[in-house]
């Protein structure tokens, strides 16, 4: 453990670390760093580093613990043996027991617990290294944490501390300023202003307690931007890969596919059908093919089926040049054919 420094602020109104009383550690935010929980967070808040998960909602084991009209949210805190400059105990103490239940009644009255009846939602804390303010910078990654994991919330909780050293009010006191200082006060709310968590270690006028919760407020409000500019960041990332991976499927998709080797056909070459109707004759009497329908059948234009009961041509020419009457064709010819038999066998018989 370090000394404790002859002065906290300077004449300027610098603190020891170079800030000023009214701002904030530098803090890091990164969401979704653990892929076997439900929601992660990792998060620096000066020199503390600290890792959230959550689980659930899921079963309660024991069973007997669980409500049938809401589900119980069960929050962990635990330090790191190395965290510390002196070794810690492993195993929860005292201190880790007051600041697990502070914690999570900070954040219970937040979630909808409603709406999982008889299961449970654990939230887990480990501080990997310590720096004042870890009951804080806990909070503010479970709150992010509860969010990644898709707790349905009525807002995320933000915490900031405010203390006093050398007579005056500071904003996030580091290490020298809580160990040392006259008062620490570490406060949770939400955006709208509602507190969730406000603790003190120490003495404070009224003025100076009010003075101080301003203070707070604006500190968390300054983490609460952070919060939702990580979480923001962190989904736009994970939706514009899921864009394009979902953009590239669609166009492989919408893309033509490559038509297959077609062999490309003569159009001039001369087929079976194509001669035979190249030898039709000049009177219209098409030769036959294997198309050929059966008698009776509608041919197409210009096509003469031969059956039995047709003439032929030249059977028609010889008939008119004799100047005999063309017999009909058909049942009509037939009879025709009867009646000169008859007539013939008469003349015979005369």
């Amino acid at each position: 453990m370090t000394d404790k420094p002859e002065k906290f602020i300077d004449e300027n109104g610098i603190r020891s670390d170079g800030r000023r009383a009214n701002e904030i550690r530098d803090v890091k935010i990164e969401v979704g760093v653990l892929s076997r929980a439900d929601g992660s967070c990792y998060l620096e808040f000066g020199k503390n580093k600290v890792m959230a998960a959550v689980y659930g909602p899921r079963e309660v084991h024991p069973r007997h613990q669980q409500k049938s009209n809401r589900a119980i949210v069960r929050y962990k805190y635990n330090m790191a043996s190395f965290s510390v400059e002196d070794r810690k105990r492993p195993g929860p103490d005292r201190r880790s027991i007051e600041v697990s239940k502070v914690s999570r009644e900070a954040l219970e009255n937040e979630i909808f617990t409603e709406y999982f009846p008889k299961s449970a939602i654990d939230i887990f804390v480990e501080v990997l290294q310590a720096d004042a303010g870890t009951r804080t910078a806990a909070l503010n990654a479970a709150s992010v944490a509860l969010a990644d994991a898709g707790i349905p919330m009525r807002s995320l909780v933000s915490a900031c501390a405010v203390g006093k050293v050398d007579d005056t009010l500071v904003l996030d006191l580091n290490k020298n300023e809580d160990n040392y200082g006259q008062a620490d006060v570490p406060i949770a709310m939400t955006p709208d202003g509602k507190i969730t968590l406000l603790q003190m270690d120490g003495h404070l006028t009224p003025e100076e307690f009010k003075q101080g919760l301003e203070m707070a407020q604006e500190g968390c409000r300054q983490v609460y931007e952070l919060q939702r500019k990580a979480l923001i960041d962190y989904y736009s990332k994970k939706t514009e890969v899921v864009t394009e991976a979902t953009t590239a499927e669609d166009v492989k998709k919408d893309a033509p596919e490559e038509p297959e080797d077609v062999t490309p056909v003569d159009v001039t070459e001369d087929t079976e059908e194509t001669e035979k109707i190249d030898d039709t004759n000049e009177i219209g009497v098409t030769k036959e093919t294997d198309d050929t329908k059966e008698p009776g059948d509608t041919k197409a234009t210009g096509d003469t089926e031969e059956t039995e009961d047709t003439v032929k041509t030249g059977d028609v020419e010889e008939l008119e040049d004799s100047g005999e009457e063309v017999p009909e064709t058909g049942k009509n010819a037939d009879e025709t054919y009867g009646q000169m038999d008859e007539s013939e066998e008469e003349t015979s018989n005369e």
